[in-house]
């Protein structure tokens, strides 16, 4: 994705405690009246953190139409490698709706949504299929570009074309397995991701075993939002790209979106992964975020 700067005011950051002992940083942006405003929680991706520029960006549009924002990290994100002894991965939904219910909570908010892009995508999906409609504040789903079949877009990261893509995740999840050894040595070795030259390499050796799952079979089977997408029952809105390089959607999972209502599905020709970039014509040109939010507006009104 092309570099931009994105001007945002400066935030309130939040740690949140989302298990005993394990808190995220929240980087939140709050309108005058916050408390009736709609509440939007964005989670970003792989390696990402809540400055990775489709985070800033997608802030940026939904401030400036009168929605608090806040940014989320993923455990060990953002630089917070010292506030969680366990790494992070795509199951972790519960981190999401821990934030949310936090929040809803110490600021009596009335309405909120989850935007998440690639894992990020994965992780309000399964949220909210795994509410399902059991919590009224939320109102709206957004997801770009989600994992939501993880085994198949592990597998598609390792064909050829991606081979960049892919050296690049995993010199970065080394690099933070030895920050976390470094932190926490009683609970993570180094040495355990020798020779993981693939993302499922890495999942499978230390992902998985370091998170209390058997494999990386079984880590991808159990943290899929495939599982439970039939399940959601708020208004949603999944954005994907045909020639997105690596994130593969499979028809079973395709099925089952069109199978509910509550569920839009977009795909676009072209669009690459989260990036979406067309010509400005009023705003920006980042489609992807102008979609987001004129749907979370569009959701609000209905």
């Amino acid at each position: 994705m092309l570099p931009r700067a994105v001007a945002l005011p400066a935030p309130e950051e939040r740690l949140i405690e989302v298990a005993p002992g394990i808190r995220v940083r929240c980087d939140c942006h709050w309108q005058t009246d916050r408390r009736t405003a709609l509440t939007v929680i964005a989670v970003h991706g792989l390696e990402g953190s809540s400055d990775s520029q489709y985070m800033r960006g997608i802030a940026q549009k939904a401030l400036a139409l009168g929605m608090n924002v806040a940014r989320m990290n993923q455990r060990n994100c953002g630089g917070t490698e010292a506030l969680a002894p366990t790494l992070y991965h795509s199951g972790l939904s519960g981190d999401v709706g821990a934030v949310a219910q936090t929040l809803v909570a110490s600021e009596k908010l009335t309405r909120i949504a989850l935007v998440g892009y690639s894992m990020g995508g994965n992780l309000v999906l399964k949220l909210a299929g795994e509410w399902g409609a059991s919590h009224p504040e939320l109102q709206a789903v957004a997801a770009v570009c989600p994992a939501l079949d993880l085994a198949a877009s592990a597998d598609a990261l390792h064909e050829p074309a991606n081979r960049l893509y892919e050296m690049h995740f995993v010199r970065r999840l080394k690099q933070r397995l030895a920050l976390k050894a470094q932190l926490f040595p009683a609970q993570f070795n180094i040495a355990a991701a020798n020779g993981a030259s693939s993302v499922r390499e890495f999942d499978n050796q230390v992902t998985a075993p370091f998170s209390g799952f058997r494999d990386a079979d079984d880590y991808y089977a159990r943290a899929a939002a495939a599982n439970v997408v039939g399940h959601i029952a708020v208004p949603t809105l999944v954005v994907h790209a045909a020639d997105d390089p690596f994130v593969r959607i499979q028809p079973t999972t395709l099925a089952k979106i069109a199978a509910n209502p509550n569920v839009r599905y977009a795909e676009t020709a072209h669009g690459g992964h989260c990036a979406f970039l067309a010509a400005p014509n009023g705003y920006d040109g980042y489609w992807a975020e102008r979609q987001i939010v004129d749907f979370l507006q569009s959701s609000l009104a209905e």
